[in-house]
């Protein structure tokens, strides 16, 4: 048993080592038919490579004698391109040592004449010179024969000559400096004259007086029950909500709305219209017409000041001084409405300034601002012209424009000539009689006190205050006041308005003596 494992077990070392061998054998048969056809691919490679690298070779050998070529025509361009500009060069230079040449020879020729021209001037000098030492000799001795004839030295004629001049040349430049001086003044006069005059007569503003108070129109007395209310809860709630006095009298069909400030009196008027039209009236109703009426106003104030500056050709202007301007609307100036007031004196300020040749636009721009500082509701005692120069640089106007401005009642330093152009303008708008209520009491009381002064003299009859107060025509009693007498009263008169009176410009007195003698034939 044992023996035949022993067999087996050999047997089985033999096969393996029998197959081990054989698989070596085939292995290696492989591994060498591997090479062998390793070795024929790679030879296959190696020609086609060799092959492939003859190819490229000679297409970049043949792309190399391209380019060759290529570069050595480009070369040759170059080449060619230096050769002519040389060629140029040269040829320029050949015709600039020509042109040198040409120039040396004409310069010699000219030098050669200019050196003959030299010796000719010499000579000439040579004997201009010694022409004049002789006429000097001359000179000096007729200069001694005139000092022995007249028994005076030269220096001494001299001076009583030149004394003599002087004196005719001063006074005759005193003469024409004095006649230039009064013509200066006479045209100076006239010209100003003149431009305030055409001023004033291209612009015509009605005359606009504003009160405290307004009138609203009812249809029936019925009404005024309505808006008074229930033990007049509809009017005092009318009065809160509008800062306005409403007086309700027997005054047929109209009620009066009293307030300093124009703007509440505007915003009750338009409220009450509203609720009058709408029929119901209530205090709740009442506060809900008078918020949207006074923002309208607001919009209307807004819409105003665009239109102003519009109108008037200003541009640029900063939307709070448009506002401002609108609001000038609302405010009033010794009675006179300060938008109409403003938009006068700006359009005197653009003529003025056209005729004077400054700046129209920057005149125009100042007349309409020059108020601006008597719109805000303020207690401050900063004077308006002051206060209206700070918000113009607060909101970026020039600085001429500012001057004007603060300057246009005199509390600053006029620094351009626009300032005295908006102070005139703006005297002469408010000078207009009817334009202002004090100035208008102030006309109307010197036209009184012109007449009072006239009949404080015997034999005066009848006295009219004529020509805006500048003339004074008195009639006279015939029987009382002779032709001597008259003209002496004539010169009174005049003297007492002189002493008693202020008044702008001149009164003529014009005293009038009439006789007359009436018969009746039967």
């Amino acid at each position: 048993m044992s023996t035949t494992i022993l067999y087996f077990t050999i047997i089985g070392v033999i096969g393996v080592a029998i197959g081990y061998i054989i698989a070596k054998m085939i292995e290696r048969s492989a591994s060498s038919k591997i090479i062998t056809d390793a070795e024929k691919s790679a030879a296959t490679i190696i020609k086609d490579a060799k092959t492939e690298g003859e190819s490229i070779k000679k297409d970049k050998i043949l792309q190399a004698k391209e380019k060759f070529i290529e570069l050595k025509s480009e070369h040759e361009k170059v080449i060619n391109s230096r050769e002519k500009k040389m060629s140029d060069a040269e040829k320029r230079t050949r015709d600039k040592e020509s042109k040198v040449s040409s120039e040396l020879g004409r310069n010699k020729k000219l030098n050669s004449e200019l050196d003959d021209k030299l010796k000719d001037y010499n000579h000439r000098i040579d004997y201009l010179e010694k022409k004049q030492a002789e006429i000097d000799k001359v000179h000096t001795q007729k200069v001694q024969q005139l000092e022995v004839i007249s028994g005076l030295s030269a220096d001494d004629a001299k001076d009583q000559l030149m004394e003599s001049l002087k004196e005719t040349a001063k006074t005759d430049a005193m003469a024409m400096i004095q006649n230039t001086i009064e013509d200066a003044k006479m045209t100076a006069q006239q010209e100003a004259k003149k431009i305030v005059i055409n001023t004033i007569q291209r612009i015509g503003t009605e005359e606009a007086i504003d009160n405290c108070v307004s009138v609203f129109n009812l249809e029936s007395d019925d009404v005024k029950g309505r808006i008074i209310g229930r033990e007049g809860r509809n009017i005092r709630a009318i009065e809160a909500a509008t800062g306005v006095e409403i007086i309700v009298d027997d005054t047929p069909e109209a009620i009066i709305l009293s307030c300093f400030d124009s703007v509440r009196r505007e915003v009750a008027r338009l409220s009450l219209h509203k609720l009058v039209t709408d029929g119901r009236i209530h205090p709740a109703r009442i506060e809900e017409v008078v918020k949207k009426t006074r923002k309208a106003i607001d919009e209307e104030i807004i819409e105003v000041g665009k239109r102003t500056v519009i109108d008037l050709g200003i541009h640029g202007l900063h939307p709070e001084l448009i506002k401002m301007v609108g609001r000038m609307k609302y405010r009033s100036s010794y009675g006179q409405n300060l938008l109409q007031h403003s938009r006068e004196v700006a359009k005197l300020c653009g003529v003025m300034a056209a005729e004077l040749g400054v700046n129209a636009k920057l005149a125009k721009r100042a007349g309409l601002l020059h108020d601006i500082g008597k719109v805000p509701e303020t207690e401050m005692e900063t004077p308006h012209a002051i206060l209206g120069m700070e918000m113009a640089q607060k909101y970026g106007e020039k600085d001429d424009v500012c001057n004007a401005i603060g300057a246009h009642h005199d509390e600053i330093e006029m620094k351009s000539l626009l300032s005295p152009i908006i102070q005139v303008c703006d005297a002469i708008s408010g000078a207009r009689p009817g334009a202002r209520r004090q100035v208008l009491d102030s006309y109307i009381q010197r036209l009184k006190d012109l007449e009072d002064i006239a009949f404080g003299f015997t034999g005066v009859k009848k006295a009219y205050a004529i020509q805006a107060g500048r003339e004074l025509r008195v009639i006279v009693e015939s029987e009382k006041v002779n032709d001597d007498k008259a003209s002496n009263l004539s010169f009174e008169i005049s003297q007492k308005i002189q002493t008693d009176m202020t008044y702008p410009g001149q009164v003529k007195v014009t005293v009038i003596r009439e006789t007359r003698a009436v018969n009746i034939a039967k």
